[in-house]
């Protein structure tokens, strides 16, 4: 068996019509996944609906129309082989996917590039994705200053808007100083795949050669097991499996397990009886892998999506109330004391409430204490109570299991990371 390329997770961000689709169908069809043939398909459709040259931002809309019947256990996402990695590409068109994607999709994102549009420059969603982005912990960013065909390809625009995205982005606390910025053109190829020959100024990388720039995400096996259930399935001469993705730790046959909060709400305890993965049997499968397993003692009534299987030596906690760090991307209205949203934490779903609002950052930069209430682009630390069972780490005990995205009559309001915790006494 040839051993597999690292796979890492990229996310396109940007503002809205800043070509972060027509980049990704760029790349498909110049790296040969997506055939002549297709493309022209996708080029009458787009003439039919009236968008002319919208053919390679279609390809990812076909691509994410496959993705999502993709089945729980062996997803399948739109991959690119590059020299070094196998790469899953997260187009996040709008930051209502982005967020929804990253924090509670099957993958987060190891690595991003923020597009802008030469001509518009920094634009809100630019500097509300630089935010996102650090707040989510990405800390890999490429900037890709797109549509280099509308400017002539000339050397002082480029460096205008790299100026103006290198400023918002070090605010947001990047370094920019260690940044790649690339020229590019989606829509012609221009630095995507082929090395362009009008602009003999740039000497930086094409973004094929971008992805292989990042550093390999580590896989996070040395923190003890946790896996969030994502669906329980009874299968005949089995029993029950339930299946999900390993966020961090190692799954062993014969561990003992809990599987928190269940059913019961104080958690239930089992041992691991198989493990299965694109229905290969494994004796062990880590951080990374999607699997089903058996576990013996537990039924198919002890247990739901949202729950997660941990190490029964190394339990994750269960949240009284917990503080964090929280940005406000599309309130519908003003967020104060009382705000009762749906927290979606890994694959779970619970409402929670604020009760204290400790400090604010507004996007000057401007801090307040205390502040009456958070309205959108604010950064806040504010003290949370789940009105539920919730199963959540901080970020310096366990990363992967602090994040969360808050949403709100289906819009995601805002995305944060826990920084403190207060366990409930079970």
């Amino acid at each position: 068996m040839v051993k597999e390329k690292p796979i890492i997770n990229v996310a396109f961000v940007g503002h809205v019509d800043h070509g972060k689709s027509t980049i990704i169908g760029r790349l498909m069809f110049d790296s040969g996944k997506l055939s002549q043939q297709e493309l022209d398909k996708l080029k009458a459709i787009a003439i039919e609906h009236g968008k002319a040259g919208f053919e390679f931002a279609y390809v990812m809309d076909k691509f994410k129309e496959e993705r999502e019947r993709g089945v729980t256990i062996d997803l399948s996402y739109q991959k690119l082989i590059t020299k070094k990695f196998e790469v899953t590409i997260i187009d996040a068109p709008g930051h209502k996917d982005f967020v929804k994607n990253m924090i509670t999709g099957a993958s987060q994102a190891d690595a991003a590039f923020l597009t802008v549009a030469v001509k518009e420059g920094v634009q809100p969603q630019t500097k509300e994705h630089a935010w996102l982005l650090r707040t989510m912990g990405v800390s890999q960013v490429a900037v890709v200053i797109n549509k280099m065909d509308g400017v002539d390809y000339k050397e002082e625009s480029f460096n205008k808007v790299k100026e103006e995205v290198s400023t918002i982005l070090k605010q947001a606390g990047f370094k920019t100083e260690e940044m790649q910025f690339l020229a590019v053109s989606g829509l012609i190829g221009d630095n995507v795949v082929k090395r362009s020959d009008k602009m003999s100024w740039y000497k930086g990388p094409t973004i094929i050669e971008m992805f292989d720039m990042f550093e390999e995400p580590e896989k996070p096996t040395n923190l003890p097991l946790r896996m969030p259930l994502q669906d329980v399935y009874d299968i005949t001469g089995i029993g029950t499996v339930p299946v999900g993705k390993i966020e961090t730790g190692i799954m062993k046959i014969g561990q003992k397990v809990i599987i928190l909060p269940g059913r019961s709400g104080t958690g239930i305890t089992g041992e691991v009886r198989t493990i299965e993965m694109h229905h290969d049997q494994l004796q062990q499968a880590e951080a990374g892998d999607n699997v089903g397993v058996n576990i013996r003692g537990v039924g198919k009534k002890d247990i739901a999506r949202g729950d997660v299987v941990c190490d029964a030596g190394k339990p994750a906690t269960i949240a009284e109330e917990f503080i964090a760090q929280v940005a406000v991307i599309s309130a519908l209205g003003v967020i104060a004391k009382g705000y009762t949203p749906v927290f979606h934490v890994h694959t779970a779903q619970v409402p929670c409430q604020f009760i204290e609002l400790i400090e604010k950052t507004s996007p000057d930069g401007k801090k307040t204490e205390n502040p009456d209430f958070l309205k959108n682009g604010d950064v806040a630390k504010v003290k949370i109570k789940p009105i539920g069972n919730l199963i959540l780490e901080t970020q310096a005990t366990n990363p992967h299991m602090s994040r969360f995205a808050i949403r709100d009559a289906g819009t995601t309001v805002a995305a944060g990371v826990c920084t403190e915790l207060t366990a409930k006494k079970i």
